[in-house]
């Protein structure tokens, strides 16, 4: 896992301009296009254009490797409309924290999981598989929680918990989900919430162990982290025209001293960013 979390950091890093801005901006926002479709489509001719079905890819109905991620998840609009509000928050807050490279890479390979999935279900037992984007899309939330724990949101607009209060009742429905579908026989459909969790221990299971460490160790290391960073600062500065640098922009409290500089708790090893960067860069991984 750390691994391919240092490859994807690695490749962000590299590849800056890779990735789709507002990602999912734009798929809650065909979604909701979808579910005001099919509400008027009677005969559910859009639905069956759209879902995934690899005999019918295989004939050259290539659209269904995509169109599968923005099927409605019912016909109940204030339920549909709670959730792509839902999405659309934890994909752009997660999209801010990790940058727009590596969140698209986490939805791609996302999707991509589902799709391979999806074709040897099909071949291996003759049962396609009703592909959608809700498990995916509630994997998000695994991420969020990992990276903010201790924010509150406002439940039903009323009640604040924590998100990784949240976050637990999310896995307790994965849990039930698999469970029923094993319980009723359907081994194929019992298999896709693991996959979408697959993609989240592979892309964020590096930063789910970091975080799951005891809270003594991650406080202390944060406090010699920041303490040593403190000591670094002034040793560069007696070499130095500046004492805080941007490791993305390289902009310096010399030329901008009225600016705000940071050190990143969550990057591994001492490096500064400017307040434009504090929030979007990708983080630095030993």
């Amino acid at each position: 896992m750390k691994a391919i979390n240092r490859a994807i950091d690695r490749f962000c890093q590299k590849h800056r301009r890779f990735g789709v801005p507002k990602l999912m901006l734009y798929i809650v926002f065909i979604s909701a296009a979808v579910f005001f479709i099919h509400m008027m489509d009677t005969t559910n001719t859009l639905l069956t254009l759209l879902m995934f079905h690899p005999a019918l890819i295989m004939r050259g109905q290539i659209w269904r490797l995509v169109t599968w991620i923005f099927l409605p998840l019912n016909n109940n609009l204030f339920f549909t409309a709670l959730m792509l509000y839902f999405y659309y928050f934890i994909g752009s807050t997660l999209e801010r924290e990790w940058g727009a490279a590596k969140f698209t890479i986490y939805y791609i390979f996302g999707a991509l999981l589902n799709i391979i999935y999806g074709f040897a279900a099909s071949y291996i037992s003759g049962y396609v598989p009703h592909l959608s984007a809700s498990y995916l899309n509630l994997s998000m939330f695994f991420a969020f929680a990992v990276l903010f724990p201790d924010q509150r949101i406002m439940l039903f607009f009323i009640i604040p918990v924590k998100i990784k209060w949240l976050a637990m009742i999310n896995a307790a429905f994965f849990a039930y989900s698999i469970i029923a579908d094993l319980v009723a026989g359907y081994l194929i459909m019992a298999l896709l919430p693991i996959v979408a969790l697959l993609n989240f221990i592979l892309v964020c299971g590096y930063d789910l162990m970091r975080y799951l460490r005891p809270r003594r160790a991650r406080s202390a290391a944060r406090t010699i982290s920041f303490t040593a960073a403190a000591k670094k600062a002034r040793r560069e500065f007696d070499n130095k025209p500046y004492r805080h640098k941007c490791a993305v922009c390289g902009k310096t409290d010399a030329e901008y001293p009225d600016m705000e500089f940071r050190y990143c708790s969550r990057c591994d090893g001492y490096h500064c960013f400017c307040i434009d960067h504090i929030n979007s860069h990708v983080h630095f991984r030993e």
